[in-house]
């Protein structure tokens, strides 16, 4: 970050939030990474391990709201510092919800290690997670690098990973339907993916937030979505009824 305040401690506070911005990221992508592998290995200890991490994460989201607290009451930023901040407090607020669905996914994966193997299920969430945290690194990339065009290169991937949630929805309906001792192992794995997949969401906020904060205005919204899992259910539920005699 470019020093250009008559104050120089002004500079270190706009320097130390983007530090700790940084440092949030990096937790919430090795805590992505860390659950998926829980998961994968069914791996208790890990997701132990994960759960208890998510607290560094939520302390540093009070710090930097603290701090932005702190400069908006005592700096009265205008224009591109402005922006700054608000880009910091509300990219930590998603952090820490990326922190929580790491952990959710967790606590998940603990309650899987009592239940079958159940076809490629697992394999296409961790495809979904691999672009995720792909998503994750590059956001944070972006935030740093003030990249605007990076920053939109990851909110135009969000589309790929609601079409993987939206295909693994219609391959796990499919397996409750066909045998409801498969509805337990279903019902995680459906949340698992739901997880990683607003996991996704929260960093396409991120890349809005380094547009607005590089160009003080919001992106286009017309960006594409391809979860389509609520009309599923419809779809899948309908299909059900119509086996049914009336």
């Amino acid at each position: 970050m470019e020093t250009d305040h008559i104050v120089k401690s002004y500079d270190e506070q706009l320097a130390q939030l983007d530090r700790m911005i940084a440092e949030m990221g990096g937790l919430s992508e090795s805590q992505l990474s860390y659950a998926m592998r829980a998961m994968s290995k069914r791996d208790n200890e890990l997701a132990l391990k994960v759960v208890d991490r998510d607290q560094r994460i939520d302390a540093l989201e009070a710090e930097v709201n603290a701090l932005t607290v702190r400069v908006l009451a005592l700096r009265q930023p205008m224009a591109d510092d402005l922006r700054t901040v608000i880009a910091a407090l509300k990219t930590a607020s998603d952090l820490e919800r990326i922190g929580d669905y790491a952990r959710n996914i967790a606590n998940r994966s603990q309650a899987l290690t009592q239940t079958r193997h159940l076809g490629s299920a697992s394999q296409t969430i961790g495809r979904m997670s691999t672009l995720v945290q792909g998503m994750i690194k590059n956001v944070l990339d972006a935030y740093v690098a003030r990249d605007a065009t990076l920053a939109e290169d990851v909110r135009q991937r969000d589309e790929e990973v609601d079409l993987l949630h939206t295909s693994l929805f219609r391959e796990l309906l499919t397996y409750m339907m066909e045998d409801p001792r498969n509805i337990t192992t279903c019902t995680h794995l459906l949340f698992i993916a739901k997880n990683v997949e607003r996991i996704g969401d929260h960093a396409t906020n991120v890349a809005e937030h380094v547009h607005m904060m590089v160009h003080g205005e919001a992106p286009d919204p017309d960006r594409p979505k391809g979860d389509d899992s609520s009309v599923t259910v419809v779809k899948a539920l309908g299909a059900v009824e119509e086996g049914v005699p009336h």
